[in-house]
């Protein structure tokens, strides 16, 4: 996003300006880069009016031509893939390559759910002779749908993917901190000739948004990531009108290093893995809970490899951490940080804000919380590392499995045995082994207690954005 340039509101297949504005800041420089343009009641109306009507249309168009016209977005953005980065970059300060990465990312997020949108099989019921039962998947209708700031291109593809595979329109409410990436999608979905409605894309005050939207009559699902607390709110006001909500969540993830793990492998792994996007990740590994006897060792080796991580502007090559989101990311980090030093933890490196212009927070590394430090119950969302000792796999799962979130999770270890316990052990929607790799475009991806309903991705994410219908038949 240039400066000066607007993110404009993209209804019924045509881009609109509004006379109200919201100003996009640069995080590695606190530079305003640009504006968004913010919706009034009138737009979203409009775009509840268009998504009906594009939804008309696209649920009665072939799974196969549906699904060219993704593969088409998708190819498109990937030519474009150079522009979308630098502009997620200059917007949410991660590192160039990440952001090359994410672009990437939600490109296979749409050639996935291309692939299975002619999937979406129903089902005939075996019966007596005469009688048929027939199980559909029908598009379950318009989709209001919400992102954050953090991925700013991948996560909006995510929904827009598995809402258009599945036959739905989606009116999609990005960041207004971050939205160029988003509005790339729109551009690449314009081009490859989805019809007027069937995308669309509005900004704006978030709460404005949500009590507008989620009542409409012809709004039939809700799809949000996000907070939970936020989450919360969101699945509430869809139970009040019976809409199902697809809710993707926080986290706080642990990771679980057994004894028999390789200790210095693993700390430079989970090092390298913890300070991708600043931390700023809903899967993030945050919470180490290290077998006393690698202890030592582990630590020494994540504390080292966080050392040497250079911390800069995203669009510097050498850059491997970049900025922080906004200032309320440094200043709820800095509590954390605060809280846990005053309950007797120690600060292994980092624990504040850089000097100079630009939201940077030192990589840090926190060890030996007591069970009341802040930072072990509250997702921190940056780059801190907590890193306790353990004395057995049962203490781990333990602290492991003592918060209300369940989204992704991890583990290290060469023993089938302790794989085995970990499967069984762990309440996580997502449990990684030996990798810190916790979605891919193929698998399902979703959490359990207070980290969200339902999945993305895999062959179970289109299932969400459908409603079942049974048809009984007696043959004449």
């Amino acid at each position: 996003m240039a400066q000066d340039t607007h993110a404009q509101l993209y209804i019924g297949g045509k881009w609109r300006a509004t006379s109200e504005t919201l100003a996009v800041i640069n995080p590695a420089n606190e530079d305003v880069i640009g504006k968004v343009a913010v919706a009034r009641e009138t737009d979203l109306a409009d775009a509840t009016d268009a998504a009906w009507q594009g939804f008309q249309l696209w649920s009665r168009t072939s799974p196969a031509a549906r699904a060219a016209i993704i593969l088409k977005a998708a190819q498109l953005l990937r030519e474009r893939s150079e522009e979308i980065a630098r502009s997620i970059t200059l917007e949410n300060g991660k590192p160039l390559s990440e952001a090359r990465s994410e672009v990437i990312r939600g490109c296979e997020f749409f050639e996935w759910d291309a692939g299975e949108c002619v999937r979406l099989y129903g089902r005939v019921i075996p019966s007596a002779p005469g009688i048929r039962y027939i199980v559909l998947h029908e598009p379950i209708g318009p989709v209001a749908a919400f992102s954050p700031w953090n991925f700013p291109m991948s996560q909006p593809a995510r929904k827009i993917g598995g809402a258009l595979a599945a036959g739905c329109s989606i009116i999609m409410k990005a960041s207004e901190e971050t939205p160029t990436g988003v509005v790339h999608i729109a551009r690449a979905f314009h081009d490859a000739g989805l019809p007027a409605g069937v995308l669309n894309l509005v900004f704006g005050h978030p709460a404005e948004i949500s009590e507008y939207l989620i009542p409409q009559d012809r709004i039939r699902m809700v799809a949000f990531t996000g907070s939970t607390a936020v989450g919360k709110h969101l699945t509430t006001l869809a139970s009040q009108v019976m809409k199902p909500a697809l809710m993707e969540l926080g986290g706080h993830a642990p990771v679980i290093v057994c004894e028999d793990a390789d200790a210095v492998a693993a700390g430079v792994a989970c090092a390298t893995r913890k300070y991708r996007n600043s931390g700023q990740v809903c899967t993030s590994p945050t919470r180490f809970f290290v077998h006393e006897a690698l202890y030592e060792r582990f630590t020494a080796a994540f504390v080292e490899k966080a050392r040497s991580i250079k911390v800069g502007d995203g669009l510097d090559a050498s850059t491997q951490m970049g900025p922080v989101a906004n200032d309320r990311r440094i200043a709820a980090l800095q509590e954390l940080v605060d809280d846990a030093r005053a309950k007797g933890a120690r600060i292994l490196c980092g624990g504040g804000r850089l000097e100079g212009k630009g939201y940077f927070f030192a990589p840090t590394a926190i060890a030996e919380l007591p069970d009341d430090a802040r930072a072990l119950s509250e997702e921190p969302f940056g780059p801190l590392a907590l890193i306790n000792p353990v004395s057995s796999v049962d203490e781990a799962l333990a602290k492991a499995n003592a918060l209300p979130f369940g989204l992704a999770a991890y583990g290290f270890t060469n023993s089938t045995a302790n794989v085995d316990r970990l499967m069984q052990g762990i309440e996580a929607g997502n449990l990684s082994i030996n990798t810190l790799e916790a979605s891919v475009a193929e698998t399902p991806f979703g959490g359990v207690k207070e980290s969200g309903l339902g999945r993305e991705g895999g062959a179970e994410g289109l299932h969400h954005y459908t409603v079942v219908k049974n048809v009984s038949l007696r043959v004449a």
